[in-house]
């Protein structure tokens, strides 16, 4: 199943922090990580973000004030958030939450370089969408 390796850690408790806008996930290893949400949405794996193969990512911006809007459990493997601006296609599977939370400031500095090679910065607007997209703002 996606998400579970055997031996792999597991959350023991998720939980969402609003005003500070990160999500706290404490795993079976005793890792802690405080993800924020604007992390989580740059680099949400829907194809939508993150394509469908290398080199096909969609650059996020103007998610500084992103917030989680709901948290659906899907099975015994992974988190759907619904952050603010309308997307909710991502699934987070437990590895991909430890990942993200042991590789915070990698992908921090990475994210802000490309945005830099971009021209933009983290409250740039997001460009309109030509076609469907996952949000109408």
């Amino acid at each position: 199943m996606a998400g579970l390796t055997a031996g792999a850690p597991t959350p023991q408790s998720i939980t969402l922090h609003a005003k500070s806008r990160v999500l706290e996930v404490v795993f079976s290893d005793g890792a802690q990580f405080r993800i924020p949400f604007e992390l989580m949405r740059v680099y949400s794996p829907s194809a939508e973000v993150a394509g469908h193969g290398p080199g096909q990512e969609v650059l996020q911006t103007g998610q500084r004030e992103v917030t989680i809007t709901e948290l659906a459990s899907i099975g015994n493997y992974a988190i759907q958030p619904q952050f603010s601006d309308g997307h909710e296609s991502g699934i987070f599977s437990w590895s991909y939450l430890y990942e993200l939370g042991q590789r915070q400031q990698e992908l921090w500095d990475d994210y802000l370089q490309r945005l830099s090679a971009a021209g933009a910065d983290r409250d740039t607007p997001m460009p309109p969408k030509a076609g469907k997209g996952c949000s109408s703002h």
